[in-house]
Formats: C-alpha cells, sequence, structure tokens
C-alpha cells in the first residue's frame, strides 16, 4: 500500500500535479498505525485495554435484556469501525459516527470489501526512524484483519457508520433526541472543541435511564491552535458539569491504556484514561394523589 501511494506521488510529480501536502502524509502515515491498533493481531492487547473495558460494563449494564438488537448504542469518533463492530458482534444494534475522511475511507473498505482473514500485508512503521531496536523491527510485516467482519454480525442486527461531525449529525436533528439507549466514547470527548457541549448532546440523545460509557485521556486537541476555540477542563471538572448536566457517575475508575502504540519501539506511551458509567435519570413520575 505504501508503495503505491509513493508511486502515484511520482507520477503526480511527473504530470506536473502539486504534491500532496504534508499533513496529508502525516494523515496517512497516522491512519496505518490506527489500522494495527484495529483491525490486527497485533493490536489485540491494545484494544482489550480500552474496547474490553467498554463492552464488559456494556454487556453488564444491559445483562438482564435478553433482546440485545433492540438495544441501540451510538460510537461517535469511530474511528475504522472496530469498537462499533465489537459492541455489533455481541448482539446490540450499534452505528458509529466519524468525521475523518481517512478513517471512513479506511473503515468502509475493511467492514466491506475484506474477503479473508489476513487478506492484506502492510508495513506501518516503515516511516519511524526513532526508537528502533533494530531494523528488523522497523520493516516487520502485519496482516489485517485479523476477523472478518462480513461475517460476525448476527443477523438482525442493526450495524451503520454515519459520516459527518458529531454536532452537526447528531446535536441539531430532533429525531436523535433520546433515541439511543447506550452512547460509547473511546478517546473521543477530548477530540471536540468543546467537551461541555459534547457532554449535553449525549446527555440529550440517550433515553431516560439510559447510559454514557467513556474511556479516554483529555488530551484537547484544539488547544492552543490558531483560530480554534477549546475548552479544556480538568477531569474533575468534567465530571462536575457531566452531573450538573443531569448524569449520575458511577464506576469511576483510572484505566491505562496505549494509543497506536509500537510495542517494539524503545519509547511507550501510555494513557491514564479516565472510565466512568453515566446514567441519565429517568423522569420524576407524577403523583397520582396530585390534581391533574
Amino acid at each position: 500500500m505504501t508503495a503505491q501511494v509513493y508511486a502515484l506521488l511520482r507520477r503526480n510529480q511527473r504530470d506536473g500535479l502539486p504534491p500532496v501536502p504534508e499533513f496529508h502524509m502525516e494523515k496517512l502515515r497516522s491512519t496505518l498505525k490506527q489500522v494495527v491498533r484495529e483491525w490486527s493481531a497485533e493490536g489485540a492487547a491494545e484494544r482489550r485495554a480500552s474496547y474490553g473495558v467498554i463492552v464488559e460494563a456494556l454487556e453488564a449494564f444491559f445483562a438482564d435484556r435478553t433482546d440485545r438488537a433492540a438495544i441501540r448504542v451510538l460510537v461517535p469518533g469511530a474511528g475504522l469501525g472496530r469498537l462499533p463492530f465489537e459492541i455489533a458482534s455481541r448482539g446490540f444494534s450499534c452505528q458509529g459516527n466519524e468525521f475523518s475522511i481517512f478513517m471512513l475511507y479506511v473503515s468502509y473498505f475493511f467492514l466491506n470489501r475484506v474477503e479473508r482473514v489476513d487478506q492484506f500485508t502492510l508495513y506501518p512503521y516503515v516511516h519511524s526512524f526513532s526508537n528502533c531496536p533494530a531494523q528488523s523491527d522497523q520493516l516487520r510485516p502485519v496482516s489485517v484483519p485479523d476477523v472478518l467482519p462480513t461475517s460476525a454480525i448476527p443477523v438482525g442486527v442493526e450495524y451503520a457508520v454515519a459520516a459527518g461531525d458529531f454536532f452537526e449529525v447528531y446535536g441539531a436533528d430532533p429525531n436523535e433526541h433520546a433515541a439511543w439507549d447506550c452512547v460509547v466514547t473511546c478517546f473521543f470527548v477530548d477530540a471536540t472543541p468543546n467537551v461541555v457541549t459534547c457532554m449535553e448532546i449525549i446527555h440529550t440523545l440517550l433515553k431516560p435511564g439510559g447510559i454514557w460509557i467513556n474511556l479516554g485521556p483529555l488530551l484537547y486537541h484544539y488547544e492552543n491552535m490558531v483560530n480554534e476555540s477549546s475548552i479544556e477542563l480538568t477531569l474533575d471538572e468534567v465530571k462536575s458539569v457531566a452531573r450538573a448536566i443531569g448524569f449520575t457517575l458511577v464506576n469511576e475508575q483510572m484505566v491505562p491504556a496505549m494509543y497506536t502504540n509500537n510495542p517494539r519501539a524503545m519509547l511507550q506511551y501510555t494513557y491514564q484514561c479516565a472510565f466512568f458509567t453515566a446514567t441519565k435519570a429517568l423522569p420524576l413520575s407524577k403523583n397520582p394523589s396530585q390534581p391533574q
């Protein structure tokens, strides 16, 4: 895949087309590492540390429900679609939401066009020159995908990915309000410019009694960006605002997790992720003795 990309670049230069911006090339390189995280056996341990905790909480909350296909789960910031896939493969109806065109193209490919396990071989670390123990680590191949998505979703389960900005697609559509049993955010809330608005929208989307499951750090993506507004809260402030919005927080803990980490690199980044589940209160039932 990388060789084909660079062949295209050389052809574009030969034909007098402008070079691809470095910003887009960096997006491509990061997307290749995201493929490893989400769709390879090498990424299984990283997925277990985050997706595993989320799925466990989801199954525990709805443990008394046998009609899983009727339970609607929304996953904003779905990336390459593995987390929504894991949820749907367990019988829950799930919709992912993603804004990045890079993520959308690649997720569509893996979810709809792959024909067999380990069909493709990537070299995702070939562009990484720092903290390499050996050349073989930098040049090692990674096979993808580790599962065949098209054959793993139970019959009757709705599974889809919606493209677009979370605030615009869901926050502005009244048909989405009080329409979801669960909203799952994994490494997402800090990727929005306004974490307060993000939580308000999540609360609006949930049905009364619904649950928000969150795991991730607070590495605010819009912090110090020129011409971009950004609200950066501490974790204590995030929880305080969530309660003020109307959530009841439980299962609060810190979970160590990595993100697109190269397990053989000499430098390892581990996030201490905030994990919690938050329920939206049921409406107070009217006292039958009160006058109508």
